[in-house]
C-alpha cells in the first residue's frame, strides 16, 4: 500500500510549515532520501527528504500552503494504489497508512513478511555524538492505543532529558526495553500495529537489520540508485548529514582502500564540516569495490561516497549522480555539453542556496553543471560557473578564446611567468559559518557596547605569584583570561538577564548555572566551545577545562555538542595589543564580554598623580533583552571583583 510522507517537525515549538517549492512532481520516481520539496518556518528554510520509495502518486499540499507538522504532504507508492486513507487523515491524527495491517512494506526490518507486520519506533539520535540513551519512564503501556505524535516514553542522554513521540498509529504491541535500560540510538524500542501483527522482524533486526542485505551482497534491491538491475548490485555508503544545516562535507582521510574487506561498523574515512570532524562507519559488508571521492574533495550530503559488495557486483547505479559520474557524462558528450550550458536547462534542479548565490553573483543557475544528487545544481556549481565567465560577460561564448590563446602566448611568452594580479580564495567552512552568524547577529539584534577599565594591579600581582609558585603547589598555568572568566561566572549569576538566551522573539530564557562560551582561535577559524556549569568550578578546574577545550578545537576534534549550549561568551584579544573593540553577540545569547590588553593610565591618589595598569573590558549586549543600567551594574560589579580578586576567591 502507498506510504505518506509527513511534514517534518523542524523545531520543538514549530506547529506549521509553509511549502516553498516542490522539486518533484506527480508521477516522478522517488527514492528514499530524495528531496521532495523545500519548506520554511518563521526561523529558517529546510528541505524535506522522502521516507518512502516508489512513484509520487499524489501531492496533497501545493506551494505556498501552510501545513501542520506531522501531517501527510504527499503519497508515494505503486501506480494504482489507493491513497484516500492518507489524503483524508485528519491533521490531528497525521496517520500514515503504515498503521494498517497491509502496510508491511513500511517495516524496514521485516524481511519477506508472510502476513501483516507491525511498525517499530526507533530510539531517536538526540545529538551527533550520542550513541546510547537511557529510558527514564514509559508513559504508555503494552496494549494502549497510540496515535502519531503521542508521547511514548521519556529518555535522557548525558546532557539533557527528552520525550519520544510515536511515529506510528495502532496498538502498542510490545515494549523491547524497560525503564532504566540503556538503548543504542536508531534501534527499535517498541512495536505498534494491529493485534496479531508480526513483531519478529522488528524485534530481532533492530539497528542491525539493514546489515543483512549487505552480507548477502547479491540482493538487487540493496542499491537504492539502481533501476531494474539485471544482476548483483553493490551497496553504496552515503555521506552522513551531520547537522540540519550541513549541505556538504569534506573527506579528510580514507582509512580503508579499494579492495579491503569491510564489516558493518568499520570506520571507512574521516570527514569534516564547518564545525567539527567525524568518522563515517560502514553500513554495508563486503569488499570495498570503488571509491567515488578522494581526500580533500567536497561531497554533498546523502550522496554515495563508495561502493561495497562482492567482486563483480555492478556499481553503475550507485555511481550515477555523484561527481565522478557527472564528469564522465560530460566527457562522453563534449559536443553537446557546451550548447546546453550556453542556453541553460529550464528543467535543472537547483538547491535553494544555489539560487540565492546565483542571484548574488548575477548568473543563471540553470547554466551550471550540477554535481549534486541526481545532477542537482549546488552552491559550489554556481560559484564555479561564475568563476569561469569573464567579468561583465556572463554569457560570453567560450569558443573564440582558445583560438586566440596560442597567438597571444607566442607574442608574449614572458606573461606566463608573471604573478597574477589577484587570487580568489574560497571561504572555508568555518569562515562561512562565522560570516553567516555575524551577519545574522548584527541584522537581527539591537546591539550596544559599553567600554570599561579597571585597575589590574592586584590581578597582575596574583598572576605573578601563581606563575612563580603555582607549579610547586600542583597548580596549572592560570592565565589572566582564566581569572576574568572565573570572575564572570561568579558575578553574572547576580545579573540573570545577561546569563540568558532568546530562543524566540519576546522570550528570554534565564539560566540558573553559567554555561560559559570561550572564543578560541584555530587554524580553521574562530570556534566557541562551552564550559558547562562553569560557576560550580574552582579557578583551577576552570583553567584545566578551558585548556582542554581549546586544544580540542585547535586539533579539529571539536564536536557540535562542545560548540553549543552557551549562555554567555568571553572573547579575549588582549594579547594582540587590542585596547578597545566591539565584540559581536553570538545568537541566541544576549551578551558577550570582550577582554582587551593592559595599558598604562594615570589617576589621582591622595592628591598625587600615579600610573597604574588598566585592563579594558567591552560588553556588547542585546538591548531588546536588557537596558543600559543593568548592563552597567554588571560591569561595575565585575570590575570591582577583578580589582579585589583574592577576596572574590574567598567567597
Amino acid at each position: 500500500m502507498a506510504e505518506g510522507v509527513l511534514m517534518p517537525k523542524a523545531g520543538i515549538t514549530v506547529e506549521e510549515c509553509v511549502i516553498t517549492e516542490w522539486l518533484k512532481k506527480k508521477g516522478d520516481q522517488v527514492a528514499v532520501g530524495d528531496i521532495l520539496f523545500t519548506y520554511e518556518t518563521d526561523k529558517a528554510s529546510f528541505e524535506c527528504e522522502s521516507t518512502a520509495a516508489g512513484q509520487l502518486l499524489e501531492i496533497f499540499y501545493e506551494e505556498g500552503d501552510e501545513v501542520p507538522v506531522l501531517v501527510n504532504v504527499c503519497a508515494v507508492g505503486t501506480p494504482g494504489e489507493d491513497v484516500s486513507a492518507l489524503k483524508n487523515a485528519a491533521p490531528g491524527e497525521a496517520a500514515p497508512a503504515a498503521a494498517a495491517p497491509v502496510a508491511s512494506p513500511a517495516a524496514p526490518a521485516a524481511a519477506a513478511p508472510t502476513g501483516p507486520v507491525a511498525q517499530g519506533v526507533l530510539m531517536p539520535k538526540a545529538g551527533i555524538t550520542v550513541e546510547e540513551c537511557v529510558i527514564t519512564e514509559w508513559v504508555k503501556k503494552k496494549g494502549d492505543q497510540v496515535k502519531v505524535g503521542d508521547i511514548l516514553f521519556t529518555y535522557e542522554t548525558d546532557k539533557a532529558s527528552f520525550e519520544c513521540e510515536s511515529t506510528a498509529e495502532g496498538t502498542l504491541l510490545e515494549i523491547f526495553y524497560g525503564d532504566g535500560e540503556e538503548v543504542p540510538v536508531l534501534v527499535n524500542v517498541c512495536a505498534i500495529g494491529n493485534p496479531g501483527d508480526s513483531i519478529e522482524g522488528i524485534k530481532e533486526g533492530t539497528a542491525a537489520a539493514p546489515a543483512a542485505p549487505a552480507a548477502e551482497a547479491a540482493a538487487p534491491t540493496a542499491a537504492p540508485a539502481a533501476v531494474a538491475p539485471t544482476g548483483p548490485v553493490a551497496q553504496g555508503v552515503l555521506m552522513p548529514k551531520a547537522g540540519i544545516t550541513v549541505e556538504e562535507c569534506v573527506i579528510s582521510e580514507w582509512l580503508k582502500k579499494k579492495g579491503d574487506q569491510i564489516h558493518v561498523g568499520d570506520v571507512l574515512f574521516t570527514y569534516e564540516t564547518d564545525k567539527a570532524a567525524f568518522e563515517c562507519e560502514s553500513t554495508a559488508e563486503g569488499t570495498l569495490l570503488e571509491i567515488f571521492y578522494e581526500e580533500g574533495e567536497e561531497v554533498p550530503v546523502l550522496v554515495n561516497v563508495c561502493a561495497i559488495g562482492n567482486p563483480g557486483d555492478s556499481i553503475e547505479g550507485l555511481k550515477e549522480g555523484t561527481t565522478p559520474a557527472a564528469a564522465s557524462v560530460a566527457a562522453a558528450a563534449p559536443a553537446t555539453a557546451a550548447p546546453a550550458a550556453a542556453a541553460g536547462n529550464p528543467d535543472a534542479k537547483v538547491s535553494p542556496r544555489a539560487k540565492m548565490t546565483a542571484q548574488t553573483l548575477g548568473v543563471d543557475a540553470t547554466m551550471a553543471a550540477g554535481t549534486g544528487p541526481h545532477g542537482r545544481v549546488m552552491e559550489r556549481d554556481v560559484r564555479a560557473l561564475a568563476a569561469s565567465q569573464p567579468l561583465g560577460q556572463p554569457e560570453a561564448a567560450a569558443a573564440p578564446a582558445p583560438a586566440q590563446a596560442p597567438a597571444a602566448a607566442a607574442c608574449t611568452p614572458v606573461a606566463a611567468a608573471e604573478q597574477p594580479e589577484y587570487v580568489d580564495v574560497k571561504f572555508s567552512g568555518v569562515r562561512k559559518a562565522t560570516a553567516k552568524a555575524m551577519v545574522k547577529s548584527l541584522s537581527t539584534m539591537a546591539q550596544l557596547t559599553h567600554y570599561h577599565t579597571f585597575d589590574a594591579t592586584a590581578l597582575m600581582n596574583l598572576r605573578k605569584q601563581i606563575k612563580a609558585n603555582g607549579e610547586a603547589m600542583g597548580m596549572p598555568n592560570i592565565t589572566l583570561n582564566d581569572m576574568v572568566m572565573f570572575a564572570v561566572t561568579r558575578i553574572i549569576t547576580n545579573h540573570s538577564d545577561l546569563n540568558a538566551i532568546m530562543p524566540e522573539e519576546n522570550v528570554l530564557r534565564k539560566y540558573t548555572n553559567v554555561h560559559l562560551g570561550m572564543a578560541v582561535d584555530t587554524p580553521k577559524g574562530l570556534m566557541v566551545p562551552t564550559i558547562f556549569n562553569a560557576n560550580k568550578m574552582s579557578l583551577t578546574e576552570l583553567c584545566v577545562e578551558a585548556k582542554r577545550l581549546a586544544k580540542t578545537c585547535q586539533e579539529g576534534k571539536a564536536t557540535p555538542d562542545m560548540l553549543s549550549g552557551a549562555s554567555f561568551t568571553v572573547s579575549n584579544v588582549g594579547s594582540l595589543g587590542v585596547e578597545m573593540f566591539t565584540p559581536v553577540v553570538n545568537p541566541p545569547q544576549v551578551g558577550i564580554l570582550g577582554v582587551c590588553g593592559i595599558t598604562t593610565r594615570v589617576k589621582e591618589v591622595n592628591g598625587e598623580i600615579k600610573t597604574y595598569p588598566a585592563m579594558g573590558l567591552c560588553l556588547s549586549y542585546d538591548h531588546r533583552a536588557l537596558d543600559g543600567t543593568p548592563a552597567s551594574k554588571f560591569m561595575k560589579e565585575l570590575c570591582n571583583a577583578l580589582e579585589n580578586f583574592s577576596l572574590l576567591m574567598m567567597k
